[in-house]
């Protein structure tokens, strides 16, 4: 999914239902491909406070392909406009391309028609001038395997630990992972803080901290096995001893979690640090590692400089979605430290 806070009330319940993506073109390593996977031809969009921005940035670095995908940043927080550039921090003064200040008018660049919502990331074609896709998931596949015959042999999906981000014996196994992780956590912190009544509150809160009990008994199991056992060990990632993308898609919604989800959206029941210890342990672990193969560093690299910016970002998404941006905006400070020290 993307981000974005244009979203629709189910008929006044004050349940909020994310927007589905519009742009769901893909890239192909194929040369004759209406997007074929080209250096230099590519820019993704994205804000550094946007979980589903973050996932792609995350395998952009993973995979090498700084030189490959430019990366244009917008400012940590939207604007009367939407996302917008600001030139404060590590945002980019305009858009680079055509020296755009706000991210709809690529949009309607793209299609003059389209009316939104015009979320982060953000894919661009900058010879077709147009959008590719703003799937994050999407986005995350094609940067996983269609630029691979342009990365040096180590990079490629097939050479990485594990067989890569998604290998063949792991994808149902994935791809079961990331659709609960996705309707329970990742869209969960949503469907809790940006709720409009103490009903559609609750309808959410309780299936959130489900999902992260289940994950934190996910990383007391064994790597899944022919006819292995349930037991007690250990898993170093949530599906084994080496990083897929489940792991990534889980670790942008976890990051967030205690820093801005807990105090922001009132997802209040817990914390990850002191009520989920085996999922504070794997997420340290990807924060803190900063120069090993599987991850590249990326999970710090995408982390670290903006990890203080998540509470006041998403202070300001709910004051907008919740409150219509009337009243007072109190921005929770905190916890301290952010993250602990492995």
């Amino acid at each position: 999914m993307s981000s974005t806070i244009s979203s629709k009330d189910n008929q006044g319940s004050g349940a909020f239902i994310r927007s589905e993506s519009a742009f769901r073109n893909f890239i192909s390593p194929e040369p004759d491909a209406p997007f074929p996977a080209e250096k230099g031809r590519y820019a993704l969009y994205i804000s550094p406070t946007c979980p589903w921005a973050h996932r792609t940035t995350i395998v952009r670095i993973i995979k090498g392909l700084e030189d490959i995908i430019d990366l244009y940043e917008l400012h940590p927080s939207m604007g009367p406009k939407g996302w917008y550039f600001s030139g404060e921090g590590s945002s980019l003064p305009e858009d680079p391309l055509y020296g755009f200040k706000y991210l709809p008018d690529l949009y309607k660049k793209a299609d003059p028609s389209f009316t939104g919502p015009f979320t982060v990331p953000m894919l661009w074609d900058k010879k077709r001038h147009t959008v590719v896709n703003n799937e994050s998931s999407e986005i995350v596949r094609m940067l996983t395997t269609a630029f691979d015959h342009l990365l040096p042999e180590h990079l490629r999906e097939v050479n990485r630990p594990g067989g890569g981000l998604y290998p063949e014996p792991l994808r149902s196994a994935i791809d079961e992972t990331n659709s609960w992780v996705y309707n329970l956590i990742n869209n969960g912190v949503y469907k809790t803080g940006f709720a409009t009544n103490q009903q559609a509150y609750e309808a959410n809160l309780y299936p959130l901290f489900e999902g992260l009990d289940r994950v934190e008994q996910l990383l007391f199991l064994p790597p899944p096995t022919e006819g292995g056992s349930l037991g007690t060990q250990l898993r170093t990632y949530l599906l084994g001893d080496h990083m897929t993308e489940a792991d990534v898609r889980l670790y942008t919604t976890i990051i967030r979690f205690d820093v801005a989800y807990r105090p922001v959206f009132l997802c209040s029941l817990k914390s990850i640090r002191h009520d989920y210890p085996r999922t504070y342990s794997w997420l340290r672990r990807l924060y803190w590692d900063q120069d090993s193969r599987d991850t590249n560093g990326a999970f710090n690299k995408t982390s670290a400089p903006y990890l203080d910016a998540y509470g006041p970002s998403y202070a300001s998404a709910r004051h907008k979605k919740v409150f219509g941006g009337q009243g007072p905006l109190i921005i929770p400070r905190g916890p301290a430290p952010l993250i602990d020290q492995l």
